[in-house]
């Protein structure tokens, strides 16, 4: 079974992703924030993680206010370095966990927190300041996968403190019960006391962000009953990002000691860090035979549909590639692009040859098969000129009259468009 080895808190403020990338080890304002990063940069290498399930809040760079969720977990198995408008600093993706992240998400659904799942998307100086500190060999690669956790803490109503520390506990559930034997890092992100918008722009509370800190240790539930309203009071209306530590702390045992806490505060926002390593041994609530069975409970006994594919985390990561071409064929340039010259379009978005036959041959079951989901088969449909029924008789390895032949009405029907030439078939069947 996998252990929780402890969590760890930590800024993340691009002053950290800054004093790395242009070399201010030596510098005396900057080597303080070096200096109080080397017990965690020790504790992280000493005890090994395999995987750090990162709790953090993107800075609408990649979760913008066209479409914000409350809690997105990242299920991909690469998560590159996202461009904030001064092109993406040079360190290389950080490899994912999907395994791990469906088993959380099957948990969390199960504990009633509605989740969102991404893949492909940037990560912002919210993951990778702090983390291109934390591991000094990132260049060489990173030595542990990540399983980024992005809460929507920038747009109200966003989720309070009780919220955050009851999630923390039911991740805890799900680790514990996930079945290969790796070691997890919770990493609680953001904070601590600071303001960068408005008049109150360059707010600080040094006394709270150690009182923080110090209920965070030997009382964290206590802290859940502050509403964000008053976090921001005492730690700025951005330092009310502290939640994310309080879900961290909430993934943790009863008891934990802080083996080190450093903070230091050289401008707009503290550099600060602690480790928290357990001290007592809680039995969980259920069996894992219990917990696994409740999380399945939902899907349970769908395999005896025959012909039926349930369109699930593990086949949106396997068949991302396939999905995410067809996706884009929503975009005019890229339908353009695609009906052009296919081969090349295949070329640029790095399809391997079964995915490019299947495209070739418009294999529809076989795609479905692949795990491509059928809304993008519908798209697809819509752009080579062909109709849902077409689709749903080739699924069925039926002629499409056979197929007719089973509906209560022999229409041809396909998504709406503008596009010329996209219902040919339907000008032939008024004839």
């Amino acid at each position: 079974m996998a252990t929780i080895i402890g969590g760890f808190a930590t800024s993340h403020t691009p002053t950290i992703g800054f004093a790395v990338d242009t070399n201010k080890q030596s510098d005396a304002v900057w080597a303080p924030i070096f200096k109080g990063y080397e017990p965690v940069q020790k504790w992280l290498k000493d005890q090994a993680p395999d995987v750090i399930l990162y709790i953090f809040n993107d800075h609408m760079t990649s979760f913008f206010i066209d479409h914000y969720s409350q809690f997105a977990l990242g299920v991909g198995e690469s998560f590159p370095v996202a461009d904030e408008g001064g092109g993406a600093r040079d360190l290389p993706p950080l490899k994912g966990y999907p395994a791990l992240a469906e088993h959380l998400a099957k948990g969390l659904v199960a504990d009633e927190f509605d989740l969102s799942y991404f893949q492909n998307k940037g990560l912002d100086h919210g993951c990778f300041s702090p983390m291109s500190l934390l591991f000094p060999e990132h260049k060489q690669g990173w030595p542990v996968k990540m399983i980024p956790f992005q809460v929507g803490v920038l747009v109200a109503p966003s989720p309070n403190a009780a919220r955050c520390y009851k999630l923390g506990r039911s991740l805890r559930k799900a680790i514990q019960s996930f079945p290969e034997n790796i070691k997890v890092a919770i990493a609680g992100t953001g904070g601590l006391s600071h303001q960068v918008h408005g008049e109150r722009c360059g707010f600080n509370n040094t006394p709270w962000d150690m009182e923080f800190m110090s209920i965070l240790e030997k009382n964290p539930e206590s802290l859940t009953h502050y509403t964000i309203a008053q976090l921001a009071e005492l730690g700025g209306m951005e330092g009310a990002e502290v939640v994310m530590w309080l879900m961290m702390r909430g993934a943790l045992s009863a008891e934990v000691e802080t083996v080190h806490q450093t903070y230091y505060l050289p401008s707009m926002t503290p550099i600060a860090s602690l480790i928290f390593e357990e001290r007592s041994h809680e039995p969980p609530a259920e069996s894992t035979a219990d917990y696994l069975k409740r999380i399945n409970h939902e899907l349970d006994g769908i395999e005896k549909l025959a012909g039926t594919y349930p369109f699930t985390i593990a086949r949106a990561v396997k068949a991302f590639r396939l999905n995410n071409f067809i996706h884009d064929l929503i975009q005019p340039a890229k339908r353009q692009q695609f009906q052009d010259d296919p081969e090349a379009a295949f070329q640029k978005a790095e399809l391997t040859e079964q995915e490019r036959d299947l495209l070739r041959r418009r294999d529809w079951r076989a795609m479905i098969h692949y795990g491509v989901s059928f809304f993008m088969l519908e798209k697809l449909g819509a752009v080579v000129g062909t109709t849902n029924l077409h689709i749903y008789a080739a699924m069925k390895g039926m002629s499409l009259d056979d197929f007719l032949q089973t509906r209560n009405a022999k229409v041809l029907y396909s998504v709406a468009g503008k596009d010329d030439g996209k219902k040919e078939w339907d000008k032939a069947q008024s004839k």
